[in-house]
């Protein structure tokens, strides 16, 4: 069966990219940035906490890593909530016996439920916004109005607890509307961190003003090489590895910073059986010595003082 004509039709079409969102280039051409204290390396580490609904709708589509089973799919549900029960606290521990901050990307609905997790993640790192849970993603076609509350209220909880600005924003899923950034602009976010088409920051442009985007790589994210390559605890790390080391080769040979991101899921990493594997990727990473550890909302500030 083929398609109607007007699946066929969209305004952006041309030559390029199909939209006008950034300007085009390459990395190797690109204006050196220098990280803090002369570092090749920065480490940008980001920890998701989310709350999957039991009763999930999946309108319009199921969320990614959401329940997969009839209702009520406790397996899936009780998996998830062994992150917040469990997983984040060993996270936590690996990364403060490192003295690493990092960014905690969270639904707002959390900050209803368990605001006192909450909290503690605020106190040793940088909040930004996750939508509101995870079966509320955004999505192409969207009610406008419908995803300025969400996002408004997002925030608002986030803000309201923690009494951090929340500048920084991850869509639940990576999933967008067409116009998910003009939103987020209109609530005083800076950057955000949905488009993975890069090893740096980059300008992205709205109709409301600019953002930063901030790639946070899925190929080394833990959901994607456990969960869905079905690769073992070793190979993520293997790959973590390796990562780092291209990287910070590359940084060294061009004179210029990178960013090696690190997105984890308690729920995941922070099982028994492989938080070692992230206490050894830590380990190896700070070895190398060359390195930035930070928060994303720092990288922004010495990126955009560095290229505006």
């Amino acid at each position: 069966m083929s398609l109607e004509p007007e699946h066929l039709l969209y305004s952006n079409r041309q030559y390029g990219m199909d939209h006008n969102r950034y300007r085009w280039s390459r990395l190797s051409e690109r204006q050196p940035v220098e990280w803090s204290d002369g570092k090749s390396l920065a480490l940008w580490i980001n920890v998701s906490l989310q709350h999957f609904p039991l009763d999930q709708r999946g309108d319009p589509f199921p969320p990614p890593g959401g329940m997969t089973m009839p209702y009520p799919d406790l397996r899936h549900y009780s998996l998830r909530d062994y992150g917040n029960r469990v997983g984040i606290y060993r996270v936590l521990d690996a990364l403060a016996s490192r003295k690493l901050s990092a960014s905690f990307a969270v639904n707002g609905e959390l900050a209803v439920r368990l605001p006192e997790l909450v909290r503690l993640a605020g106190e040793q790192g940088e909040i930004i916004g996750h939508g509101w849970n995870m079966d509320c993603p955004h999505y192409g076609g969207m009610d406008e109005g419908q995803e300025q509350q969400l996002i408004a209220d997002t925030l608002g909880q986030l803000r309201n607890l923690t009494g951090q600005a929340v500048t920084g924003w991850l869509s639940p899923g990576r999933n967008e509307s067409e116009s998910t950034p003009e939103r987020l602009v209109e609530q005083e976010v800076s950057y955000f961190c949905d488009w993975v088409n890069d090893d740096m920051p980059y300008r992205f442009d709205t109709d409301k003003g600019s953002l930063t985007a901030m790639p946070l790589s899925t190929e080394i994210e833990d959901t994607f090489v456990l969960q869905n390559n079905l690769h073992s605890e070793l190979s993520w790390l293997e790959q973590t590895c390796d990562a780092c080391d291209f990287l910070l080769q590359e940084a060294q040979q061009s004179g210029g910073g990178r960013l090696l991101a690190l997105s984890i899921h308690p729920w995941l990493i922070g099982q028994p059986h492989r938080i070692g594997k992230l206490e050894q990727a830590l380990d190896y990473i700070l070895a190398k010595g060359d390195i930035w550890p930070t928060t994303p909302g720092e990288i922004v500030r010495l990126w955009c003082k560095q290229q505006y």
